[in-house]
């Protein structure tokens, strides 16, 4: 008897101390940015699939197939995400995450279940953009501009300026300054689980440069 009770005090002490020194995730409160401008992706990031680099002074990803590189930094509830983003490849794929859990990925190259808003400029091979909620198909799909003609929604080697803010519900999307997308959510994602930004991709080689993250009121 004394030694199980001797056996969950320990166990018991370990977990606090395990809690207790476990680091503190910060949020954005105050303007921050990443240029890129260094040899490794060092530990402000999280990037499940092992793969992605920093190449030529961007954030290189290369067929990471739904493994996110999660930004370690909470975003604020209203924010303003801007960043540069080019895709090499045909197949176009921009794809970024807003508002997830910062850790999950798609373990099995199926059906990707994000916890988080999805913003996708040419996927489906360069056929779709998308604004989604927790999936990337069907019903999760709340806003979406599908190609018209033969040009391709993304223009391989082309460097695109994203401005993403949300404000309340309210997600809006600019391109190069000009309106894109928008949704209003009337559940908005927040609160745990829902609080880290990602970088993202399926097969396409893209890069990602000048982000910055501002707190709005």
């Amino acid at each position: 008897m004394r030694t199980t009770v001797a056996v969950i005090v320990t166990a018991a002490a370990s977990l606090l101390w395990s809690s207790a020194c476990k680091p503190r995730v910060p949020v954005i409160d105050a303007p921050y940015g990443d240029s890129f401008e260094r040899i490794d992706l060092g530990p402000e990031w999280l990037d499940t699939s092992h793969g992605a680099t920093i190449k030529d002074g961007k954030l290189n990803v290369v067929r990471a197939y739904n493994h996110p590189v999660w930004l370690r930094r909470k975003l604020p509830r209203n924010v303003q995400i801007d960043f540069d983003a080019v895709s090499r490849s045909p197949a176009g794929d921009l794809k970024v995450e807003l508002f997830g859990d910062g850790e999950s990925f798609d373990p099995d190259k199926g059906r990707y279940d994000p916890t988080s808003y999805m913003i996708v400029m040419g996927g489906w091979n360069n056929s779709k953009s998308i604004i989604s909620r927790l999936g990337e198909h069907d019903e999760a799909v709340k806003a979406a501009h599908d190609r018209q003609g033969t040009e391709p929604l993304v223009i391989p080697g082309r460097n695109y300026h994203f401005t993403v803010t949300r404000r309340g519900g309210l997600i809006d999307w600019k391109i190069d300054g000009a309106p894109y997308l928008a949704w209003d959510d009337p559940q908005p994602l927040a609160g745990s689980g829902h609080e880290f930004f990602a970088i993202n991709d399926w097969e396409a080689d893209v890069s990602f440069d000048n982000l910055t993250i501002r707190p709005l009121e």
